[in-house]
């Protein structure tokens, strides 16, 4: 779906911005880009701000309108901060790539942002089908160009993959949730050592011990903490006697 969305961007008037917009949709797994009349472009600032993007550069394409640029589009949607009376509420970011991601499903969409200083026309916020807009700052909403466009690219990959899970956590058989057995057997351990220190009074329990099952609930330790509270609570039943070691430099002689 990613592939079938492009992002355009009209009469751009730096060449860095180019080059730091397809550096943030590369980051996000976009690859389409579309350059409506830019003001230089090939350009070594394009190059340069991309880092490494270059795959994104060397395949944009490079056209004289925006209607050149979306005229095989199903789906058109405007990024602008300018409030319109005669149009429709803005779109939120996440809404407006959750649309446009269902409408790549079949068809090409394009996500068109415009120039640094002017953005987009009335002209061109017409010939677009809907409009988004970042809520941002009132009082200072410029955004710059490819903070925008990153902005959307990363609305972007959630719609179409969903929220990437970056944990090295997943999948290790140490950091799976226990299972509920497992979780009982760690509360009866814990009730079993509040007991025998005196900390719960078995006449007088109040609530202690749902207090402190709505606590380790909240937290939802994974299989490999609940082992380490079992152990903490197997340490207090039967302490071990460990030999204190002498830090190395107390053993030292004074050379002074």
């Amino acid at each position: 779906m990613l592939s079938r969305i492009r992002i355009v961007l009209v009469a751009t008037t730096h060449p860095g911005n180019i080059g730091a917009a397809a550096r943030a949709m590369l980051t996000m797994g976009l690859a389409r880009l579309v350059l409506v009349a830019p003001r230089s472009f090939p350009d070594e600032q394009a190059s340069s701000r991309a880092a490494g993007a270059d795959s994104v550069l060397e395949s944009a394409r490079v056209v004289a309108t925006l209607e050149e640029a979306v005229a095989d589009c199903s789906w058109v949607v405007a990024s602008s901060a300018r409030p319109r009376h005669l149009s429709d509420e803005p779109m939120q970011p996440t809404e407006a790539a959750t649309r446009l991601v269902e409408a790549a499903q079949g068809s090409e969409v394009a996500l068109v942002f415009g120039s640094e200083r002017m953005g987009l026309t009335n002209d061109e916020l017409d010939f677009c089908h809907a409009q988004t807009m970042v809520p941002a700052n009132p009082g200072y909403s410029s955004l710059n160009l490819a903070a925008a466009v990153q902005v959307y690219a990363w609305e972007l990959r959630k719609a179409a993959v969903g929220a990437p899970k970056v944990s090295p956590k997943d999948g290790h058989p140490w950091y799976v949730p226990p299972s509920h057995e497992q979780t009982e057997n760690f509360y009866t351990h814990l009730e079993r050592v509040l007991l025998a220190t005196g900390f719960l009074d078995p006449l007088n329990p109040r609530l202690l011990m749902r207090r402190l099952r709505q606590l380790f609930n909240r937290a939802r330790p994974d299989l490999n903490e609940l082992n380490i509270l079992r152990g903490i609570l197997t340490s207090v039943e039967d302490p071990k006697v460990r030999t204190r070691r002498t830090p190395k430099s107390a053993t030292r002689p004074d050379r002074t």
